[in-house]
């Protein structure tokens, strides 16, 4: 009996029909990025004064400064509130310039926004300042609510309903939420509206991986996960140029959902896994499509071959119990809590990004650059050195840049910037070589459902982060530290793992287990 991987030497295991699914799957993966524009170029803090028009209307010919010196507090350094207002009065302004006003309020009537670094943010269109400064952290955290929601529904999901149609409906939540975003009126809208947009992105990350890996032979599999990953870093380089020339975040919601249109459109042409197929009894289906990818690579395939495809048994085993009832329950856990830590570190840093100390355009082009050639690096020295070294040194060495930061004094920003950047390169590294080895431990009849389950772990990650950044008006140290100790940790369970390095992808669970 021929089994798949057999299959995959004869038709090209990485041909022009691979390439091209590929690329396609891919190109999504570049506006992944922009949809976190709305929420990460915004000035946390903006330069501000309450709306305090009211006296106006008792003399219309006051000055800026007048009017300012008259309705607003002064704080301990001698600049006006930027949350506080005086009560206002019916009296006349003569009296006001007597006596003075002195009870003060929170700002009742918005606030008026000076020179800011941007044309309009989620800040100044929603007012998310002062007691709703908070409020951006938790527009992160929901964010990544909704990836984890489309992890944990279209992962199992692929496993019943197949691989393609579970990566051409995310398409369709992205693309309409993505737009729709761009136009809510209030800030509750623009919550529902990016859990939404989660959901899709969620979604679309898990199933695109596991679709491209399964129709990649094993001498080009790493290449084939990396890449998924690669064009999100392009994605993040170009975030940085898009954001500077527009600068307003309606706009750029506009934008990222043109891209999302075309993909949109060429989303329904891409091929089923064929060892999906395969593995639920459709044996006729997955034929067509061999022989599809065959004529396209410009190979034969021997009907001897075509004949002999060995169809599995295991047609709907595709549960989370098979995973907990074997050996690989420890496998699923070191990567679940990889992923997780991961997650953690890495969003917060990115999520921090603005408060590095360097200019926030070129902070995020750097951290979009550093994850190109940690993605080239891990297609070449996963195969020269394997999965395990790899997963060991990059979770151990990100946990180090980041934790040495706390040696840094305050007010560096080059320094930080760059220790940021370099434990971002080894955490992007160890993201990979998570995917991969997900990929090669667990069988085709849970593969799906491991991947979305190690992702929903990853994606709680990347909920606690802006969280944990919350604890920093404590102490700063506190986001730094407690998410550098988790990547130690994981980086020494990796201990545990087994090589998977040129194997052939497990179809049962007993070839899984045989790679112990």
């Amino acid at each position: 009996m021929a089994d798949f991987g057999e299959i995959l030497r004869n038709i090209g295991e990485f041909g022009l029909f691979q390439k091209v699914t590929l690329v396609a799957l891919c190109f999504t993966n570049i506006t992944q990025a922009f949809v976190l524009a709305s929420f990460l170029f915004i000035e946390t803090n903006p330069d501000r004064h309450c709306n305090t028009d009211w006296i106006l209307g008792l003399d219309p010919n006051l000055t800026t400064d007048e009017q300012l010196n008259l309705t607003l507090p002064r704080e301990a350094d001698g600049t006006f509130s930027r949350c506080q207002m005086f009560v206002p009065v019916d009296w006349d302004i003569d009296a006001i310039r007597e006596f003075g006003l002195n009870k003060t309020m929170s700002c009742q009537n918005g606030w008026v926004y000076k020179s800011t670094l941007y044309k309009a943010t989620i800040v100044t269109d929603f007012n998310l300042v002062c007691d709703k400064a908070n409020l951006v952290e938790i527009i992160q955290a929901v964010y990544m609510v909704g990836v984890l929601t489309g992890c944990l529904i279209f992962g199992p999901l692929a496993e019943s309903f197949g691989r393609k149609r579970a990566t051409q409906v995310p398409v369709i939540i992205m693309f309409t939420f993505v737009l729709t975003t761009g136009f809510c009126p209030n800030v509750y809208l623009y919550f529902v509206s990016m859990f939404c947009v989660g959901i899709g992105s969620g979604g679309y990350r898990v199933n695109c991986i596991v679709l491209s890996t399964e129709w990649i032979g094993v001498s080009k599999r790493s290449l084939g996960v990396c890449m998924t990953r690669l064009f999100a870093s392009i994605g993040q380089c170009a975030l940085a140029g898009v954001i500077y020339l527009i600068r307003d975040w309606r706009l750029a919601q506009i934008v990222t959902a043109v891209p999302l249109a075309v993909i949109l459109i060429y989303i329904w042409f891409i091929p089923e896994s064929a060892r999906w197929l395969l593995n639920r009894g459709r044996t006729e289906e997955a034929k067509q499509l061999i022989m599809k990818a065959a004529a396209i690579n410009k190979r034969t395939v021997p009907d001897s071959l075509l004949d002999n495809i060995a169809v599995k048994e295991t047609v709907n085993n595709g549960s989370i119990k098979i995973i907990f009832r074997s050996h690989l329950k420890r496998y699923f856990f070191i990567l679940s809590l990889s992923w997780f830590s991961v997650n953690v570190l890495f969003f917060c840093l990115y999520f921090n990004m603005a408060n590095l100390g360097l200019n926030v355009f070129l902070t995020q082009f750097i951290f979009g650059a550093v994850e190109i050639p940690a993605h080239i690096l891990c297609i070449w020295l996963s195969e020269v050195f394997g999965r395990k070294p790899l997963f060991i040194l990059t979770l151990l060495t990100a946990g180090l840049s980041s934790i040495l930061i706390l040696a840094v004094p305050q007010g560096c920003g080059i320094a930080v910037t760059s220790l940021a950047a370099v434990s971002r390169f080894f955490l992007i590294w160890a993201g990979s070589v998570c995917v991969v080895l997900v990929q090669e431990l667990f069988p085709t009849t849970v593969r799906q459902t491991a991947t979305a389950l190690s992702l929903i772990s990853a994606r709680t990650g990347g909920i606690v982060a802006p969280l944990l950044n919350i604890t920093a008006m404590y102490h700063w140290i506190i986001p730094i530290l407690v998410s550098s100790s988790l990547t130690f940790i994981s980086g020494g369970l990796g201990f545990m793992l087994p090589e998977t390095r040129r194997r052939e992808l497990p179809d049962s669970i007993d070839e899984a287990e045989g790679n112990r």
